[in-house]
């Protein structure tokens, strides 16, 4: 299975509430993009910053992400650990503080395990804090299951050991100024994982179970081509509208609600479509890649003006050079061939996907390649 669960702590929220979207994720490859390579950049300078302030031998590590941002972040989560540790010496003399620790909750979800960022444990209290650099997603801590597993995995080890009654759960977000802490009982917890986790999870496992679209969708890597999700979006295609005078405000409320996560689905088939077809040679029946619309740009802001100025035309700037079609207007369309039509260029309009119908003339894929990709990166 290598380093990554099947049922993992961290898409637990989307497998609990669609059981066999796990299963279904394995057939997509792993790709991480900026976001998680910065969010673990970020993840290993705080674990180094926390052991320095505990005392353990640590060397800070070297990334390409580093910024003042992330310094500044990274401080701040180690300030707040660095309370609670405090705040536990309060009730116990030497409390235990873990940090980066792999724990197995795999009684309750097959194969399951995750690694906690760190956990303090004083006496009959465990305080588990999770550092969340992204700040997409608001993350909330109250009855957050990721908490609940890393819950369950750090009691399978040291409940026996320190009679543990509650645990309270962190979530520290620092870009989203959000630290959201949620405590709970042990027994309450347990009573969740035997009579709610435990079913689910052993239904998730073996890929069992209905799809059921929801908000857990947005990082799952099957969400674009989900055929439930689909037709969940396209409910609202079926729908017989009439003119916007007819239709009643609930009504428009209830479809102004769901067209921003219809457009989005939407963008995302349209994206995956023509990345298959731009990059891979995907040819879909009824579309072709066309070249988009494209604007033209100066070739060279200095040259032009230079140019400008010497053929007569002074009022050419504002804080930066006019635009130019404000420049054609001003020179006039012969003279703006004249003076300047060497420095114009149009770039080439990114590659979309439209139906053979449309009389644009169909790209060359190969060609469009490299523009998609680019397009796709910005």
């Amino acid at each position: 299975m290598g380093n990554h669960a099947i049922l993992s702590a961290s898409s637990s929220h989307r497998w609990l509430h669609c059981l066999p979207s796990a299963r279904l994720e394995l057939e997509f490859a792993d790709i991480s993009g900026t976001a998680a390579e910065e969010g673990s950049a970020a993840h290993a300078l705080s674990e180094h910053k926390l052991k320095k302030a505990l005392h353990i031998r640590s060397k800070r590590p070297i990334s390409d992400y580093d910024s003042d941002e992330m310094e500044e972040c990274t401080d701040a989560y180690v300030d707040f650990v660095m309370e609670q540790v405090e705040l536990a010496k309060q009730i116990c003399n030497d409390p235990i503080v873990l940090i980066e620790k792999r724990l197995d909750f795999s009684c309750y979800v097959p194969d399951g395990f995750g690694t906690g960022d760190c956990l303090i444990i004083s006496d009959d209290r465990l305080h588990i804090v999770d550092f969340k650099y992204g700040m997409g997603v608001l993350v909330d801590a109250v009855d957050n299951p990721q908490m609940k597993l890393y819950a369950l995995g750090a009691l399978e080890i040291y409940d026996s050991l320190y009679d543990i009654n509650e645990v309270s759960m962190t979530i520290f977000q620092p870009r989203r100024e959000n630290v959201s802490t949620w405590t709970v009982p042990v027994d309450e917890l347990k009573v969740w994982a035997e009579e709610e986790l435990r079913p689910k999870a052993v239904k998730a496992y073996n890929g069992e179970g209905e799809y059921i679209p929801g908000e857990w969708c947005t990082f799952c890597k099957a969400a674009v081509r989900c055929r439930a999700r689909a037709q969940e979006k396209l409910k609202l295609a079926q729908t017989e509208f009439k003119m916007p005078p007819l239709l009643t405000d609930n009504e428009i409320e209830e479809i102004l609600f769901i067209l921003p996560d219809l457009t989005k689905w939407a963008n995302e088939i349209t994206a995956y479509a023509t990345d298959a077809a731009v990059n891979h040679g995907k040819e879909w029946n009824g579309f072709k890649v066309v070249e988009g619309r494209s604007v033209r740009k100066y070739k060279n802001e200095d040259a032009i003006a230079e140019k400008a100025v010497a053929s007569g035309f002074k009022d050419i700037y504002r804080k930066s050079l006019i635009p130019m079609t404000e420049m054609q207007k001003l020179m006039g369309k012969t003279k703006f061939e004249e003076i300047l039509g060497g420095l114009i260029y149009k770039p080439p309009g990114k590659p979309i996907l439209v139906p053979s119908s449309d009389k644009r003339p169909a790209m060359n894929v190969a060609d469009a390649k490299n523009e998609f990709n680019e397009i796709m990166e910005d």
